[in-house]
């Protein structure tokens, strides 16, 4: 009994205390703006801003290929040999294809 009254005593005493220890540990664990939830939230934005970069990068490149198939018809006769496999009425086409290790 003498026990129960001086923890009761202690709980009073810090009463505030224990109340933000409580708020504290429910807000980081169990809540949904936890640690562990902005963990994976920046994990997530890490990696699109990744694939973000990459696709920027593609869109460079793409419009490159695309400012010079539209200016020369050249560039387009290259385009249609190399991706298309497209060849002239009396020519003949060989693909090499390296090994790969």
């Amino acid at each position: 009994m003498k026990r129960m009254r001086i923890i009761l005593e202690k709980v009073k005493r810090y009463k505030y205390l224990a109340i933000g220890l409580i708020i504290l540990v429910y807000m980081s664990f169990f809540d949904v703006n936890s640690f562990q939830n902005h963990y994976k939230l920046n994990r997530i934005i890490k990696k699109l801003e990744k694939q973000k970069a990459f696709y920027k990068s593609e869109i460079a490149k793409d419009s490159v290929s695309l400012s010079e198939l539209t200016s020369d018809g050249a560039h387009i006769e290259k385009f249609a040999r190399e991706k298309y496999l497209m060849k002239r009425d009396n020519e003949d086409v060989f693909i090499v294809v390296e090994n790969e290790k």
